[in-house]
């Protein structure tokens, strides 16, 4: 891609379908996608309708990016971020965004890092020239390390030691995957984080905090003119950082064993199950495999039109809550999981067996023609539905370009998703979705048993 400035009408997402359903879209606002020339990649998406804009700052390195034994690197540094700089002392980026009445928050995913502020358009300039400076210029000293480790200290315990739900999660996580970053929480290892030090955030920051490894993503009342403008200004006198070899992470195995997860604690009073599998991604994905798999998800248990809300919930009524998730936007191999509790006087085994029989029957005899279509026009509605919100959309992009793709690639995913037939559904249905290849995680009550078999 070269420097100038290429522009996607924003109506590539609509079909005519989609138009007829979700509004008439056309004259929309377009996309703007360039390169500064320190190698940052700026995505601007202009709307109007609000006096506001949402800027998020996008770095390609996450959880699964730590070095061994430095778990909860990523999500540390992020904490850190927020310290104060050469130019800037600390608490004075969250004062001059308070004052204006804006807001701005971080997350830390597996593969990226990313940082949002939402403010008038006319603070964009300071903010950007705020979130530039802490790019390349953060202050670190020993004595904001132990307290900002403290308090990711208790955010671990307050979101995971604290919460059987979240136990079991990560359980199944690190039984799902047996190789690859991914089996490791993204907030680390409680042991792990506990001697994470300036040394270990420094280098973190020093090898993936740089233009050429991050993602600009700006929506809202703006234009790509005063955008790219501003840009050039604060983040362009950003120098070019170290060329880094691409992400190159530790692969799964072949996935040939069965395995189980049961985690009980007394707090938990209704039983639940998960059940996943290694599957690809759009990060990682052969031609039409990650859109059959968005598809299967959310014909199998995307809502309140699919087989098990319909099937389990309406019909039999055993299913209090249950569904599919294909967990698709991740640069390597990801998962598709299925969930369920019981309701009433159906067991956990009943559940399970019944979801089972779902996916079983996609397997061996395939999807119609009309759940397809009309799982296509929910997913792209979806879609739109996402992006009409300001952070919403820059999230769309902001996710899909921390991860590989291109802005042409995702505004061609609603054709693609259009294309995906009755046969690749159940094709990628009976590559991935393998009984004998699956990992159940069970969230118990004390003295709940499974299968014959007590658990304590």
């Amino acid at each position: 891609m070269d420097s100038q400035i290429s522009t996607f009408a924003l109506q590539a997402f609509r079909t005519p379908e989609v138009t007829t359903a979700a509004g008439d879209w056309r004259g929309g606002p377009e996309i703007a996608n360039f390169l500064l020339d320190n190698g940052m990649e700026v995505v601007v998406t202009p709307d109007h309708r609000m006096p506001t804009v949402t800027q998020m700052v996008w770095y390609k390195a996450g959880g699964a990016d730590a070095p061994p034994g430095k778990s909860g690197i990523a999500h540390f540094l992020e904490h850190l971020m927020f310290k104060g700089t050469r130019n800037h002392p600390a608490g004075e980026f969250d004062a001059r965004v308070a004052e204006i009445g804006g807001k701005q928050n971080a997350f830390t995913g597996f593969d990226y890092t990313a940082y949002h502020q939402t403010v008038t358009p006319e603070a964009l300039g300071t903010i950007m020239e705020f979130e530039a400076d802490r790019m390349r210029h953060l202050v670190l000293t020993d004595a904001v390390i132990a307290p900002e480790r403290d308090v990711v200290l208790e955010e671990r315990r307050m979101r995971y030691e604290n919460n059987p739900s979240a136990r079991r999660y990560w359980a199944l996580q690190a039984t799902l995957y047996q190789n690859h970053p991914y089996r490791i929480p993204r907030i680390g290892w409680m042991h792990e984080i506990e001697q994470l030090n300036r040394e270990d955030a420094e280098a973190f920051y020093d090898r993936y905090y740089a233009p050429n490894n991050a993602v600009l993503v700006v929506a809202g009342d703006v234009d790509a003119t005063t955008v790219r403008k501003l840009a050039e200004k604060t983040y362009g006198a950003a120098p070019r950082g170290r060329d880094l070899p691409p992400r190159v992470r530790p692969q799964e195995p072949e996935q040939n064993t069965k395995r189980t997860v049961v985690l009980t604690d007394p707090r938990v009073t209704v039983p639940s199950f998960r059940k996943s599998w290694v599957t690809t991604s759009y990060g990682s994905s052969e031609a039409g495999e990650a859109e059959a798999l968005d598809l299967l998800s959310e014909i199998l248990g995307g809502g309140t039109r699919s087989r098990i809300y319909q099937e389990l919930i309406v019909k039999q009524g055993i299913v209090s809550s249950g569904g599919a998730y294909f967990n698709g936007t991740s640069l390597d191999p990801s998962s598709f999981s299925v969930y369920g509790a019981p309701r009433g006087d159906a067991t956990i085994e009943d559940v399970e067996n019944a979801i089972d029989a779902e996916v079983q029957k996609i397997i061996d005899t395939g999807v119609t023609d009309v759940e397809l279509e009309k799982a296509k026009n929910r997913l792209v509605r979806s879609m739109i539905f996402a992006g009409d919100r300001q952070r919403g959309l820059a999230e769309i992009y902001g996710r899909a370009l921390a991860i590989g793709r291109t802005v042409d690639d995702l505004h061609a995913w609603p054709l693609r998703i259009r294309a995906v037939t009755p046969a690749e559904a159940q094709s990628v249905a009976w590559k991935y979705l393998n009984p004998d290849r699956s990992v159940t995680g069970y969230l118990l009550p004390h003295e709940t048993a499974i299968s014959g078999a007590k658990c304590q």
